[in-house]
């Protein structure tokens, strides 16, 4: 077997191969567990609609003989991607410094290697000198922040496994969190990116009432999409930073028309009018303390609709705070998102009396979130324990959550399935053996096989949600009960749902995958290597694979996906029985039951070309 090697992506960006330090890695405790949230996110406010967050592969749940067998938290070579700032401390944040800090923890060598454009120096010299690699700030080169199909291949050589802990960038499209999704063998998402996704899970829940978001920060204009999303969501809405003048402006309150932001009237009075219709509350800061450029050691309360020219505010004011703590005293849900800051970058109190207010609140066991740099040092700060909030510190994360825009980062991962199956409820008898098929459009195959082997259980795996529900509603009206279907994608959540079924995995079948017209080279690409190696491995001894289609050379593109990644689990079958044309293939369909195109392309006088294959008992 050739060098493999894991990709992860950190604040830093790991990635896991054959080292002694994987292993003492993989042997700590990382993390606890967190239960999964079933959240159905919607905002009706510009006709729009938040979906719940996808639920996605995890390094947790990675199958841990899918990790020693290939790139492994335990006995795995470890890349670890940077992507940082150098401005603040450039001598800090040196890719050596670095790579001497995390040697030191680590207790293992960790060396920087260089990344230079299109080429990169040789990973496999790399691991003769070190346990860990650390490839240097890849937020300097343009490949990276244009997603650069080249920079992403090159990036990902040798790799097999990427996981992305990189969760405050997961709403941009980076090249080593999104474009080298399309070239490593499974995409999962590290212990920290699956419990920032837990929290934002966390953020969407509204059965816990009453529910209140704390709003700072400024560009409303922007973030108008995620204000009704909140709006829709929340009991009551408080506003503590610049966005406050624009409420108060849309409130037709008297504020200094300079801080007000320039063409965002009408999002702004939209949001109003959304709260007021769904009996939110709005509430804004009533008096600021206020700075005079020319009086510079100098600081007054004015109240919020009578600043004076010359002052500017710098902090909401007593009487505000008062009346946001009132407000939070009868809360159980908090979301504090942006930072009370106004136009002074002085130290001000403000953002420390939110925080203790929100400490005092979580004491009340209310659910707290904070989200924004700021916004969580300043709880940090006040706190004893952070143990009672969620905290997410990159709020472009969650704001572009809230407008309900797919975050790139996430997309980019395999997909898990989002729930364990009931099997006593979807058949009879779930300890029958199980026939899967992938891609299974109308049904007709496994309709046909269903009524025909009631001793058998069949699934059928099918893309296309309509397609789905309308199988299942037939299901229900011929009384099937060993036959269901489910709407996923079978290429990444292939494992996770036959992992479950407590009877024996028989027979897959993949009939006549449709094509991508628009590129004819990439025909087919439901086919990949981890759904062909999930097959392999779930299927019982003696089980069969059957593939056709109508083009001869989707069929032999299948074959040999199957004999190359099917681990030597898997042979063609000859037997004596079949019926085998001078090609090789299959005359007849062995089952007698055929799939609604298979049954189209013979009605056309067009030949199928089919073959099975036998997984040997002496793999189990």
């Amino acid at each position: 077997m050739g060098q493999l090697v894991n990709l992860l992506h950190l604040h830093t960006t790991l990635s896991f191969g054959n080292s002694p330090a994987s292993s003492a890695i993989a042997s700590k405790p990382l993390r606890v567990e967190y239960p999964k949230a079933n959240v159905t996110f919607k905002c009706k406010a510009y006709g729009g609609e938040l979906d719940a967050l996808p639920h996605v592969q995890t390094l947790e749940k990675f199958p841990k003989e899918e990790l020693v067998e290939k790139v492994v938290l335990s006995g795995a070579k470890v890349i670890l991607v940077s992507d940082w700032s150098v401005k603040t401390n450039p001598r800090v944040f040196a890719a050596e410094s670095v790579a001497d800090f995390l040697s030191s923890i680590l207790e293992y060598k960790v060396v920087p290697i260089q990344c230079i454009s299109h080429n990169m120096v040789s990973k496999t010299e790399g691991f003769e000198k070190a346990d860990i690699l650390l490839l240097e700030n890849l937020s300097e080169f343009r490949g990276e922040v244009a997603n650069c199909v080249k920079f992403a291949r090159v990036l990902s050589s040798g790799v097999d496994i990427f996981v992305n802990d990189y969760f405050s960038r997961s709403h941009k499209i980076l090249a080593s969190t999104c474009g080298v999704a399309r070239f490593c063998y499974a995409c999962l998402a590290g212990f920290h990116f699956e419990e920032s996704l837990y929290q934002l899970r966390r953020l969407a829940e509204t059965n816990t009432k009453p529910y209140v978001a704390i709003i700072g920060g400024s560009n409303l204009f922007d973030k108008a999409a995620a204000l009704h999303t909140l709006a829709s969501r929340c009991d009551g809405l408080v506003f503590v930073g610049m966005m406050s003048f624009q409420i108060m402006h849309a409130l037709q309150l008297s504020v200094p028309l300079n801080l007000v932001e320039h063409g965002a009237l009408k999002e702004a009075s939209d949001i109003v009018h959304f709260a007021h219709n769904r009996n939110v509350q709005i509430l804004y800061p009533k008096d600021f303390w206020c700075k005079n450029d020319r009086l510079s050691n100098k600081l007054e309360i004015f109240p919020a609709h009578g600043i004076p020219d010359g002052w500017i505010p710098i902090d909401i004011g007593p009487v505000s705070l008062d009346e946001i703590n009132s407000i939070l005293t009868k809360c159980k849900k908090v979301t504090w998102i942006g930072p009370v800051k106004f136009y002074s970058n002085n130290d001000t109190n403000g953002a420390s009396k939110v925080a203790q207010m929100l400490n005092q609140t979580s004491q009340r066991n209310s659910n707290i979130t904070v989200v924004g740099n700021m916004a969580c040092e300043a709880m940090v700060k006040e706190s004893n324990s952070t143990f009672h909030f969620n905290m997410i510190e990159n709020a472009s994360v969650v704001w572009e959550f809230l407008k309900g825009r797919k975050l790139p980062g996430i997309m980019a991962l395999d997909r898990a399935y989002p729930f364990d199956v009931d099997w006593n409820a979807v058949y009879s008898d779930p300890a029958q053996p199980l026939v899967v098929d992938i891609g299974s459009g109308n049904g007709m195959f496994l309709f046909g096989m269903a009524k025909t082997r009631t001793d058998l259980n069949f699934l059928g795996l099918e893309i296309n949600k309509k397609l789905v529900k309308r199988c299942l509603d037939s299901t229900l009206q011929c009384g099937l009960r060993n036959g269901y279907f489910i709407a996923t994608n079978a290429t990444s959540t292939f494992r996770s749902i036959i992992s479950s079924y407590p009877g024996k995995l028989v027979l897959v079948s993949v009939q006549c995958p449709n094509p991508d017209f628009n590129e004819p080279e990439h025909r087919w690409r439901m086919l990949q290597r981890s759904l062909v190696e999930a097959v392999a491995d779930l299927l019982t001894a003696d089980g069969k694979v059957f593939l056709q289609s109508d083009i001869e050379a989707v069929s032999v593109s299948m074959k040999e996906q199957f004999l190359r990644h099917g681990k030597g689990k898997l042979t063609v079958v000859f037997e004596k029985s079949y019926a085998i044309t001078n090609q090789g293939w299959l005359k007849d369909n062995p089952f007698g039951v055929r799939s609604d195109w298979e049954q189209h392309v013979l009605d056309r006088g067009n030949p199928m070309y089919r073959l099975m294959l036998c997984k040997s008992t002496s793999s189990e």
